[in-house]
């Protein structure tokens, strides 16, 4: 009988600190932050091909009144090709996972997305 996966999937700013006992930490985003090294960021990966794609990022420009339809168009374009997900769906189930992301806003940015989406993964 396979084990069902509980996933941990955590949210953070990519400029925060981690936690010693967080889970590994994942660049989402396409472009690298600004004025952050890559030691400095401490990272696992970068996960550039999960994120959205340049024209929609472009467009959505982090305008919270934008979201909702950002929010459809990036879970269609994860969708489309879930190929691109599956070594954080993998981590997430392992060891847990921590979604990196460099925008300003904590509520509306692609990384919530994505953890709805990962979780959609797992849940089957």
């Amino acid at each position: 009988m396979k084990r069902r996966c509980v996933p941990r999937i955590l949210v953070r700013r990519v400029y925060e600190a981690a936690a010693p006992d967080e889970p590994p930490r994942w660049l989402v985003d396409r472009v690298w932050p600004r004025g952050l090294t890559k030691e400095a960021a401490g990272l696992a990966g970068w996960a550039r091909d999960v994120a959205p794609s340049t024209p929609l990022r472009q467009w959505f420009g982090h305008e919270p009144a934008r979201f909702p339809e950002f929010r459809r168009s990036y879970l269609a374009e994860l969708r489309a090709h879930p190929e691109v997900a599956d070594v954080l769906v993998a981590t997430a189930c392992a060891d847990g996972v921590v979604l990196v992301y460099a925008a300003r806003d904590e509520t509306h940015n692609n990384a919530v997305v994505l953890r709805e989406y990962l979780r959609e993964r797992v849940d089957g």
